[in-house]
């Protein structure tokens, strides 16, 4: 699974205005019309791929859920929010 987050130069707390203007400024980079690299037109499909998923809210909330069911945030952090949420639910 590759990070969207990267592909976009972003963190995962980014807004919705600071993941359309790392698009555009990713896709200028990346187009293959605009860039020669031999890399140009892969990595301008993973920049579509992360927008397309990040821009949509249905789809980014999946996605985050998806990073943090497999710690690819920091796992202390989400072990804190899990333990938190259960003892929430418990008590």
């Amino acid at each position: 699974m590759s990070d969207h987050y990267a592909a976009l130069g972003l963190g995962s707390d980014a807004s919705l205005a600071d993941i359309k203007k790392a698009f555009r400024q990713r896709a200028a980079l990346f187009h293959p019309d605009r860039n020669t690299a031999a890399d140009a037109a892969a990595r301008f499909r993973q920049v579509q791929e992360a927008y397309d998923v990040l821009s949509d809210p249905t789809r980014r909330q999946a996605y985050d859920d998806n990073r943090r069911r497999n710690l690819l945030d920091d796992p202390q952090e989400i072990a804190r929010d899990i333990w938190q949420s259960y003892i929430k639910t418990v008590l």
